[in-house]
């Protein structure tokens, strides 16, 4: 109980530098792709090469070559939210990453360490997962509908020497952002503050909450209560009972509320109950 509440006081202290200092003005400004904060990757490995997640009549749906897996947990988000960022501040579908390994894991929030579960082997594995996995957009209203589909990236090279993380290469590590791909996050892009997913890091729930919290707080007008069984068909994490996700999900709010503190979002026995707040990031982003 001691670690969890240190843990909590540490996101607190976190939260009041964010608040001291807009995210544009400390350089923290990122953004995330809307269609991947609507419904969201797994979050543990889901042992299968098809996943699917859906949020009231939008269906994300990612199918993943068999012998590469569905990419999973906090890397991949991370990485996304780097992308992202970099697309929509180059206004490129040409991204570098750097010429050393553990230069760009510092810009991801990542400590370099080697070894079969050392981060930097995982960062190699998820960015591989997500560079290799076809993504399908769906919308199906009731007068209307379409569907998106899409890799990341059309093309990645990486060459950095995972036994020197920080060796720099002769040649640049970049990424070619496939054409819709790109066109939708510079399209519509979700703002967020860097400094709360560095913090937040540890949980992929927890990401994907604060992530879809101040998306939903852009546009909410009124108070509302999303049910839990569909909050567990847009985040669930395979939990057998629906009671399960939900003691999960409050207690990873408790993490983001301490970081998004403006964010008037509780549990209750319905479901989440949400009022009208101002968004963690108030810069208005065309497309929002």
């Amino acid at each position: 109980m001691q670690r969890a509440g240190d843990s909590l006081i540490k996101l607190i202290n976190e939260s009041l530098a964010i608040e001291a200092e807009e995210a544009k003005e400390a350089g923290t400004l990122g953004f995330m792709a809307r269609a991947l904060v609507q419904a969201t990757m797994p979050h543990r490995d889901p042992k299968e090469w098809f996943f699917e997640r859906t949020n009231g009549a939008f269906t994300l749906t990612m199918m993943a070559p068999p012998k590469v897996g569905l990419p999973y947990g906090s890397v991949p988000r991370l990485l996304l939210a780097w992308i992202t960022t970099e697309a929509v501040r180059t206004r490129s579908r040409d991204l570098a990453l750097g010429d050393s390994l553990s230069g760009f894991m510092r810009e991801l929030g990542m400590v370099p360490t080697g070894g079969r579960w050392g981060s930097i082997t995982r960062l190699r594995e998820q960015s591989r997962r997500l560079f290799t996995t076809a993504i399908s957009c769906l919308y199906e209203g009731e007068n209307r509908g379409g569907e998106i589909g899409f890799r990341l990236v059309d093309k990645h090279v990486l060459w950095w020497n995972p036994k020197s993380p920080d060796q720099r290469e002769l040649f640049a590590s970049t990424l070619t952002l496939s054409e819709p791909f790109f066109k939708e996050v510079i399209s519509h892009p979700v703002p967020i503050d860097l400094r709360a997913l560095k913090a937040l890091s540890r949980s992929p729930l927890a990401l994907d909450i604060y992530t879809w919290l101040t998306y939903r707080m852009s546009y909410l007008q009124r108070e509302t209560t999303v049910p839990w069984a569909a909050l567990e068909v847009q985040f669930g994490a395979g939990y057998k009972r629906t009671r399960d996700f939900k003691a999960a999900f409050v207690e990873h709010l408790k993490s983001v509320l301490a970081v998004y503190r403006e964010a008037k979002a509780s549990g209750t026995d319905r479901g989440l109950f949400l009022r009208p707040s101002p968004p963690h990031v108030r810069r208005l982003v065309p497309g929002i």
